[in-house]
């Protein structure tokens, strides 16, 4: 912070205090229901516990299922950013990946990042930090493991974002990544907020099962994550839905969105996997001879048409990405 000793502090002088003393805190662009829900509880903490001012912000509009969350436990939205400055104090969490933050990001000062996703690597801090990562199905599970006996402070609202980032990462303990911890940690909140886990994920996934406002190429953004593979750069999507005919309904237009989302992505393929959580099986949109052979080298079925089921597939982080191959 460049501000001479001595003087008058002036407006700007003001706001760059403000900026470095008020801490960020922060998820991935797109930001689903664990990137809406862990800024705001992390932001809590720091607030409430550690004494430390902060605020949660997100990188994007959160999506439907979110932005149920925040009305059905009274919380306010978080403010919405474009980038970081210089000088500005940053907590990164529920992801580690440089392409999944802000511009800035080097220019400002990282000083905690908590997440449950692989190592990507290239984020450099000006001095040691803490960094929390662990093999959780959901941000807000280690979240709850670190804030620890000061849980029972938490408003009803805090817990309530808790219950509802795990139920949405494990997709109600449906996806390969559930612990036992993220089941018991989920089961105990929801006693203590008196809340049915099997109603309330009802309520959830139909609210993340509503995509009628969202045009084709929002739809291949909504949770999406940018990955290489063989060379080409891949935007990898998937829509967890519990009326996943709602989405197969618009199958033409998706796949003649595609190519316009790569190129104004910078991305040469876009792959998208409609999740069934029900039926706990997915669905791959087939536009072209490469995501064909991308399928059936990965997941070793045979493709025919313009998309093919997956039985079984439910989690981009374990059963996807981890199997893609050219």
């Amino acid at each position: 912070m460049d501000i001479a000793p001595g003087r008058p502090y002036n407006a700007a002088d003001i706001q760059t205090l403000r900026r470095c003393i008020m801490i960020k805190v922060f998820g991935h662009t797109a930001p689903d229901t664990d990137s809406t829900g862990s800024p705001i509880i992390w932001a809590w903490y720091l607030n409430e516990v550690r004494k430390t001012p902060a605020q949660a912000v997100l990188q994007g509009e959160p999506n439907t299922e979110a932005l149920w969350m925040l009305n059905r436990w009274s919380l306010d939205k978080p403010q919405i950013i474009a980038d970081v400055a210089e000088g500005d104090q940053c907590v990164v969490v529920d992801t580690n990946n440089p392409a999944e933050l802000p511009a800035s990001l080097d220019k400002a000062e990282v000083i905690e990042i908590i997440d449950h996703h692989l190592l990507a690597g290239g984020i450099k801090t000006r001095q040691p930090i803490n960094i929390t990562v662990r093999p959780l199905a959901s941000t807000a599970t280690i979240m709850h493991d670190l804030i620890g006996d000061d849980m029972a402070r938490a408003p009803q609202a805090v817990k309530g974002a808790m219950l509802t980032c795990i139920l949405s990462d494990t997709l109600e303990f449906r996806s390969p990544t559930t612990t036992a911890h993220d089941r018991a940690v989920a089961e105990k909140l929801a006693a203590d907020l008196g809340v049915n886990i099997a109603d309330y994920a009802a309520e959830m996934f139909a609210a993340k099962s509503d995509v009628s406002a969202f045009a084709e190429d929002a739809l291949l953004r909504l949770d999406s994550k940018e990955y290489e593979l063989g060379g080409k750069q891949l935007r990898i999507s998937v829509l967890e839905t519990t009326a996943p005919q709602v989405l197969l309904a618009r199958k033409d237009a998706l796949l003649a969105a595609m190519p316009a989302v790569a190129a104004a992505d910078g991305a040469d393929q876009v792959l998208l996997f409609i999740v069934d959580i029900l039926r706990e099986e997915a669905t791959l949109l087939v536009p072209n001879d490469f995501v064909r052979q991308v399928a059936e080298r990965s997941f070793g079925v045979t493709v025919t048409g313009d998309s093919v089921v997956l039985p079984g597939i439910m989690s981009r982080k374990k059963q996807i990405i981890p199997v893609l191959a050219v």
